[in-house]
């Protein structure tokens, strides 16, 4: 049981009413009549159980927002879109579990709730349906929320049905790789008697994955490449709003003589061929900062080259500084959703050196805020590359690319996610005056 479900507090200014906290079943909001919605807002910190702010949107013409995400484990774009998003909307946040070395509790937004998965369950092969089932299980509690915004592949099973004065909105970063477009390549490299259950088990996941998405009254989706996805996987239609990238933070600082991969380490951003590149010009400086399954296999790869550094999860901070202070970065990922890390360069008026697919069509600029190798890029491509951005091309770029980087603001993401957000609420005002006419 719940322990938390129908706990109540009183609020100092509240008339001594009593906001109703998470689960909330109808019974108790019988009982204790109030004037707000009732919310999703318990928060689990060191501090204690408290009402969140979102607690007394009755104080404003605005809803309740609750921003659902799996997961707080990587330092990855879709993790920044989340934050910028609570703390924006002044949402509450609920969230799988987080992991201590990429996100520390002061990371988070105040009024937030932790799952608090098993470390058991959080292997790469049971979490997807683990977290499908933790999030199933805050349905009841989302019904009482007014606006509810989704995020990630497991998230979204917290959604309950469409229902007027309510509003499901999911922002997908992609639909799931391993579920649609890259499903044979994950079956395929599991053991023969194993392969049969996982079929079944990936059908019955995309099933009733498909049917949380039916459950969306708003689609949101990072790119236009990743909406063609969503048309071709899902059958929806979805709204472009483009990742916030928080420009005022990132500057131009110097040029520190290195090129910088910002990159998580995994198989699809191609960060191995990066190293490979790099070991062939011990002349040239690379630094590594991200972490990810492939860090201690790229860490060998590398050989103890004295031109290659790898930093791992590093801060806020000294990622700012590592940026500001490159000649450029190097981003390669096959067909990336978005991709937030370019922008973060040429915010600080820093060249990307990336590749002509996804949503890096959709961001650089080629020859004016960076360099685009092919598709099937290859090591002596990465080289070329590094060769025609000479520290002094870079700084003449260093203009374009701030331009370019302010079209992607965090001020525009925001104003867009209000406008999906609450404009409901006039549409739905307006027809029932129609209505009543």
């Amino acid at each position: 049981m719940d322990k938390s479900a129908g706990l109540s507090r009183p609020i100092a200014g509240s008339r001594g009413g009593v906001v109703p906290l998470v689960g909330c079943p109808l019974w108790r909001a019988k009982r204790y009549p109030l004037r707000r919605p009732c919310l999703e807002t318990t928060i689990s910190t060191p501090k204690g159980d408290r009402a969140i702010k979102a607690a007394s949107a009755h104080a404003s013409d605005r809803p309740g927002i609750v921003v659902y995400h799996d997961y707080f484990a990587i330092r990855g774009g879709g993790e920044r879109l989340v934050l910028e998003l609570a703390r924006g909307l002044s949402a509450a946040l609920v969230y799988g579990y987080r992991t201590a070395e990429t996100y520390s509790e002061a990371d988070l937004p105040e009024n937030c709730r932790d799952l608090a998965l098993p470390a058991v369950l959080r292997r790469p092969g049971l979490r997807p349906l683990a977290l499908a089932l933790a999030f199933r299980r805050r349905r009841q509690a989302a019904v009482h929320v007014p606006v509810r915004i989704f995020s990630g592949v497991a998230a979204l099973f917290a959604a309950p049905p469409k229902a007027a004065g309510a509003r499901n909105i999911f922002y997908c970063h992609t639909p799931p790789r391993f579920l649609f477009d890259q499903r044979d390549h994950f079956v395929g490299g599991l053991p023969i008697a194993l392969k049969p259950f996982a079929s079944l088990l990936l059908w019955l996941y995309g099933r009733a994955y498909r049917r949380a998405v039916d459950r969306m009254d708003v689609i949101v989706t990072n790119s236009e490449n990743t909406r063609r996805r969503i048309a071709r996987f899902l059958g929806r239609d979805s709204t472009v709003v483009y990742p916030p990238i928080d420009t005022s933070r990132f500057r131009f600082i110097a040029d520190g003589g290195y090129f910088l991969s910002t990159a998580r380490l995994s198989p699809l951003k191609r960060v191995d061929m990066i190293v490979r590149a790099f070991r062939k010009m011990p002349d040239r400086k690379l630094i590594v900062v991200s972490g990810g399954g492939e860090y201690e296999s790229l860490v060998r790869l590398a050989g103890g080259a004295a031109n290659i550094e790898f930093r791992g999860w590093v801060g806020e901070d000294e990622l700012t500084d590592l940026v500001g202070n490159a000649t450029a970065t190097i981003y390669l990922p096959i067909d990336e959703d978005f991709g937030m890390s370019p922008v973060e360069s040429m915010a600080a008026g820093k060249p990307v050196i990336g590749v002509s697919e996804g949503g890096l069509l959709e961001t650089i600029l080629p020859d004016e805020t960076g360099i685009l190798l092919p598709k099937d890029v290859t090591e002596n491509d990465i080289i070329a590359a590094t060769e025609l951005l000479t520290p002094e091309r870079a700084a003449a770029m260093r203009r374009a690319c701030e331009r370019r980087a302010s079209e992607f603001s965090s001020d525009r993401f925001l104003k867009e996610m209000r406008r999906l957000a609450f404009d409901y609420q006039a549409n739905e005002k307006s027809e029932a005056s129609r209505d009543s006419v």
